[in-house]
């Protein structure tokens, strides 16, 4: 009885502890795990710093996160410390604060102090810093580097004049400082917006872009002129000029850029006609089985984009130039005069004219004779 006892208590035991350990495992079950830590709220670091400078005014854009470091929505305005790196120091120099929202376009723009806007060329590197509202941030942006230095001096007495074939744009001769070697234009078209000037269509020219640039380099940018060759008739234009300085820094060619001259407005008005048509050729035709006779005329054709047409003009024996086309100038370079009498001398020339109605200068004369019969 006893060891029969003791078996019975064996096996319960052994089946209480399953039952005991069965409901462990279902109280585990509804126990929190280990806490996690609780979000520091660090924006994350900007990526897309850039940075130009323009005489002594540096100009910073970027981009503002739209979320922390742990992946959540920054709320409110996100506090932001811009700084400087001179040369290879380690240290970051404070350059201003300011407060942006989230996902917003961020802009910086800080007048260089005296002691790096003047000396030899040298590297300048901006960083932007994001901080949370205790001041704690998940590090420094990308850095976006310009030349400290003494920048170029600004381009004097800038004009523009338009042209038939463009805008010439003049400024003041003057000896280049070492290391300058350009000038550069810079040209904004003043409608706001690109403009296409021909016929929609798959063969259609690119729309005018409303910003661009033109290069003058080495030599051609002292004395100073420039051709803008690029613009439509029609439309209004603003030009700037800057020097161009380019220098060495740690291996790379950089430029250190002046600063810009004031605007010159110019509307680009066409008022000018037509080139004067060349190779005039005027030959006589005698009339077959007593038929009429005839002076045929033909010419270069002009290649202008708004050629109208042509006018012909005739004269007899030194009297006065008469119109002897129609009212509407003729669309190609020939002519057939069925005016004309045997044995009379005429003198020819001919114009061009633009859609605009501009009449060119008349063309070198042909003289022809009407044989007698």
């Amino acid at each position: 009885m006893a060891m029969n006892w003791a078996g019975r208590d064996a096996r319960g035991t052994v089946a209480l502890g399953v039952v005991l350990a069965s409901g462990l495992m279902l109280a585990g079950c509804g126990m929190p795990g280990t806490p996690l830590p609780p979000s520091l709220h660090l924006p994350d670091p900007v990526t897309d710093l850039t940075a130009k400078r323009t005489g002594s005014e540096i100009q910073l854009n970027w981009t503002m996160p739209k979320k922390d470091t742990d992946k959540l929505l920054l709320q409110g305005g996100v506090p932001v410390r811009v700084c400087r790196k001179e040369g290879t120091a380690t240290a970051c120099a404070p350059a201003g604060v300011l407060n942006l929202a989230s996902g917003a376009e961020g802009g910086f723009t800080e007048t260089l102090p005296t002691f790096l806007s003047t000396g030899a060329p040298r590297k300048l590197t901006y960083f932007v810093e994001l901080t949370n509202r205790n001041g704690r941030s998940a590090g420094l942006s990308n850095g976006a580097m310009v030349v400290a230095g003494q920048a170029p001096g600004p381009v004097e007495g800038f004009s523009a004049e338009v042209r038939k074939q463009g805008v010439i744009l003049h400024w003041t001769s003057a000896p280049l400082p070492v290391g300058e070697t350009a000038v550069r234009l810079h040209r904004r078209l003043l409608h706001g917006a690109p403009v296409a000037r021909e016929k929609q269509g798959p063969l259609a020219p690119e729309p005018e872009p409303v910003e661009r640039n033109l290069l003058v380099e080495g030599k051609q940018s002292n004395p100073g002129s420039a051709l803008d060759p690029s613009i439509h008739f029609g439309e209004s234009y603003e030009y700037e000029a800057q020097r161009v300085t380019r220098v060495n820094i740690d291996g790379q060619v950089a430029e250190l850029d002046g600063a810009f001259s004031q605007p010159v407005r110019v509307d680009a008005t066409d008022v000018f006609p037509p080139a004067v048509p060349t190779g005039l050729a005027a030959v006589a035709l005698t009339g077959d089985n007593g038929g009429p006779a005839a002076i045929d005329l033909n010419w270069q054709p002009d290649s202008e984009a708004d050629l109208a047409g042509y006018v012909v003009y005739r004269r007899q024996a030194g009297g006065d130039w008469q119109r002897i086309s129609p009212a509407q100038p003729l669309p190609g370079p020939a002519f057939h005069d069925a005016h004309v009498e045997a044995g009379q001398t005429y003198t020819y020339a001919v114009a061009a004219v633009d859609q605009n109605g501009h009449e060119s200068a008349r063309s070198a004369q042909a003289q022809e004779t009407v044989p007698t019969p």
